[in-house]
């Protein structure tokens, strides 16, 4: 009897949450993607992909079940195309501040290697903000495209690692450690960083940021003083950014859409579609969605008012600006 009424409280669960949803399944993974087409009818197609909120190849936690990561979404997504001949093009249409440094170069290089193997033609469009990791997976594309109200730029490293020393000292607590090398327990949040580690730390941001950096004057040709100022790190509007020369034009998705069937030489009623778990009505190319469900429970960091994102970071490097980052 226990049992039955469990089963019935995960049923309408959903219903006090806000909503109804839907064909949710409880019990086992996301479904598989299914192609969905948004508009034209000519057989070859453009696929555009999303590519919205920190990057990174952690899970997604959720009340009922754990979605696929962003990095694993989007992988998914890129080897179904591949799969596809009809496919002649791919929009990533980005939104997103950056996100951990592996996980932004694992997806440029997915991308990459997509654009090899298949063939196909590859246009990066920015929404709202394309910043650090989220303009460096668009280094991979064949054509920027900037939405006018775009920013975009922050190329450069950030290390972030807590500071708990103040706090512990307010409680009374403390922490012993026993170490075999004298940098064993670099980056500890129990004490002040040495001369010596903090050079450590800042000559790994400085070679990671020399790559991002590179890679930027490789594959968008960039010299002398305009690639000084990328190197600042700072971020850039739409317009700012194609006088630099970081994307190639400023406009609509629609702009995208037409840059895709340009470079790839598709009719103009090449079909425009997306890969979803879930069906949705009134669909169109806006939709970013592949699955809804009912929302996360209730954060410490909502508690306190905080940007979830912030608390949700793990210490490490990252391509990222930190002022993009939004609960």
């Amino acid at each position: 009897m226990r049992a039955i009424r469990l089963l019935v409280f995960l049923a309408v669960l959903p219903v006090f949450l806000g909503g109804c949803f839907p064909n949710i399944n409880l019990f086992s993974g996301p479904e598989p993607l299914a192609e969905t087409v948004l508009q034209g009818s000519a057989t070859p197609k453009i696929v555009v992909i999303p590519i919205r909120g920190v990057i990174s190849d952690s899970p997604e936690d959720r009340m009922i079940m754990e979605r696929p990561s962003m990095l694993e979404e989007v992988v998914a997504k890129l080897r179904k195309a591949g799969e596809d001949p009809s496919v002649g093009a791919v929009v990533l249409k980005i939104d997103s501040p950056g996100g951990s440094i592996t996980a932004s170069d694992v997806l440029f290089h997915e991308i990459e290697r997509f654009r090899e193997k298949s063939g196909a033609k590859v246009v990066a469009a920015f929404m709202g903000l394309a910043a650090s990791g989220g303009y460096y997976v668009a280094l991979a594309a064949d054509r920027i495209v900037a939405h006018p109200t775009t920013v975009t730029g922050s190329v450069g490293v950030i290390f972030m690692q807590p500071r708990l020393m103040g706090l512990m000292d307010k409680i009374g607590v403390g922490v012993e450690t026993h170490t075999a090398g004298r940098n064993k327990d670099m980056g500890s949040p129990f004490r002040e960083p040495t001369q010596e580690e903090e050079k450590i730390v800042q000559d790994i941001v400085a070679s990671m940021g020399d790559r991002f950096l590179g890679l930027v004057k490789e594959r968008r040709g960039i010299t002398g003083e305009a690639l000084e100022t990328v190197g600042t790190a700072r971020i850039f509007t739409a317009g700012q950014a194609l006088g630099l020369g970081l994307v190639d034009k400023v406009g609509y998705l629609e702009d995208a859409l037409a840059t895709a069937r340009e470079l790839a030489s598709l009719p103009e009623d090449a079909k425009v579609v997306v890969y979803r778990r879930r069906e949705f009505p009134d669909d169109n190319i806006y939709n970013d969605a592949t699955m809804r469900g009912p929302g996360k429970t209730p954060s410490l960091a909502g508690s306190l008012g905080l940007p979830k994102s912030v608390l949700g970071l793990s210490p490490g490097f990252y391509y990222l600006w930190t002022g993009g980052l939004a609960d």
